[in-house]
């Protein structure tokens, strides 16, 4: 979208008074004079506002509404509410919205969208919903929506656009030119970076950048300008891959081809940044033992989506609990042990935790591949071995000052350092391992690492204990 109008710019009749305050640029004052015009129904003060307003500012304003209030306006604004500001909406805002809204409505938005915003939208919808609004949308959009839909979520099939700019790879600069010109306006992308040079079977031959087209004479043949293209992406491939290719070769886009070579669409830059961020948000509440958030999120869906993991973690406990309890007699004679068993552990945890991120952004990023992976094995016991070794004297020494006990200091520096051995080497292997396995790192690592560290920390501890202590 061309937006030329300044962006501190305050839409009519609703003045956005100075703020220090502002909430992703609207201001707390602005947003309490949206909801108080949404409350006396004042639809042509709303449809002036979000006319004015950008699609990504909308959705931030509509975002701090009260549910309440946030549904009528979806309702007050109908067809009004412009199609980007919907797709820019967090996922449970956007579910909220397409409930209010009319299929009329969303008809008319799916025309102003490009193909992959389309199938976004439509992807949350019911079956028969979607239906009915594919049947009334033009014939050339229905093909491209549905195209979309029949690949797997999170591929780069979902992200791609299927408008694009290609030419023969026989034209010239003046040519490609006239054709964009003549062409309606409607069959361009709103938005693109270079022009695909294809051979009659439409396989991509390579790229030319429109800047190339501003810098060289009208009669440059086309192919004497043409680069190859840094990355072709195939429609199947996962959509954390594409975004780790934009930005290992800073691709601005990138074109999608079949396995043919055809040339099916392209994925450009603001579609990736999406992604970055939801695989960035998805890794680290997987981290957290959480599959969602959100403000908007009602009570029931977070403990739906917290509680699995609740439960998993009271599981793990009772391992570590029944750990424990082999000791108990242990414990009984020396009651310090008591007091020291959560030191062991909570300090091992922690560089766990520590080791354990790392390791799922060096994953992420493609760092841990072959050689790499030895190399940060090593590393990382390495770290363990020295940070270990300077918190279990630190820890001995306390002990030894508090109980004036040499024995109990020993146990405490050899149990220190054996744990945070252990937390070093497990927080790297374990995503390794389960990466080699085909799984997410970052949603079945925590949990396993953790239990990991606690069941050997008490372990140690207690076994030391109960050879030199009793």
């Amino acid at each position: 979208m061309n937006d030329t109008r300044d962006p501190g710019a305050s839409p009519p009749e609703l003045e956005n008074p100075e703020t220090t305050e502002n909430l992703g640029g609207i201001s707390p004052a602005f947003i309490a004079q949206f909801v108080g015009a949404v409350g006396d129904g004042d639809k042509p003060a709303l449809w002036r506002t979000v006319k004015e307003l950008h699609p990504a500012d909308t959705a931030d304003l509509l975002e701090h509404l009260p549910p309440e209030a946030f549904r009528k306006a979806i309702h007050l604004l109908g067809k009004h509410l412009p199609a980007e500001a919907v797709a820019e909406l967090s996922d449970s805002a956007r579910l909220d919205a397409l409930h209010e809204l009319t299929d009329a409505a969303v008809t008319a938005m799916i025309g102003h969208l490009d193909s992959d915003d389309a199938s976004f939208l439509l992807n949350d919808m019911e079956e028969d919903r979607r239906a009915r609004i594919l049947n009334k949308v033009s014939a050339s959009d229905r093909a491209a929506i549905e195209s979309a839909l029949a690949f797997d979520e999170e591929t780069a099939g979902r992200l791609m656009q299927r408008a694009f700019v290609a030419a023969p790879v026989f034209w010239s600069v003046g040519q490609a030119i006239d054709h964009m010109r003549t062409v309606p306006e409607d069959d361009l992308p709103e938005v693109f970076f270079e022009i695909y040079l294809v051979d009659p079977a439409f396989r991509l031959q390579g790229t030319v950048p429109v800047s190339g087209l501003v810098r060289h004479p009208r009669d440059t043949p086309l192919q004497a300008i043409m680069k190859e293209a840094p990355v072709q992406v195939h429609p199947e491939m996962d959509q954390e891959e594409v975004a780790y290719l934009f930005r290992q070769y800073n691709l601005a886009s990138a074109p999608v081809v079949d396995e043919a070579g055809r040339l099916t669409g392209m994925i450009t830059i603001d579609d990736v940044v999406d992604v970055i961020k939801e695989e960035a948000e998805e890794d680290i509440l997987a981290l957290s033992g959480v599959s969602e958030a959100g403000v908007n999120q009602s009570v029931f869906s977070a403990v739906r989506a917290r509680s699995p993991w609740l439960l998993l973690n009271l599981v793990t406990a009772f391992l570590a609990s029944i750990v424990v309890s082999l000791f108990a007699v242990v414990i009984d004679k020396v009651v310090a042990l008591a007091f020291l068993m959560p030191v062991v552990v909570a300090l091992g945890g922690s560089a766990g935790s520590q080791s354990l991120a790392v390791a799922v952004r060096a994953i992420a990023e493609r760092e841990l591949e072959g050689q790499l992976a030895r190399r940060a094995i090593r590393r990382e016991a390495l770290t363990a071995m020295i940070n270990g070794a300077l918190i279990a004297c630190l820890a001995a020494l306390i002990v030894l000052l508090w109980f004036q006990d040499v024995k109990l200091s020993l146990v405490m520096l050899v149990a220190m350092g054996a744990t945070f051995m252990w937390a070093g080497l497990i927080g790297i292997l374990a995503p390794l391992t389960i990466v080699r396995l085909g799984q997410d790192p970052a949603v079945a690592s925590s949990v396993f690492v953790l239990t990991s560290i606690d069941m050997m920390g008490f372990f140690v501890f207690l076994g030391m204990a109960s050879l030199t202590l009793v």
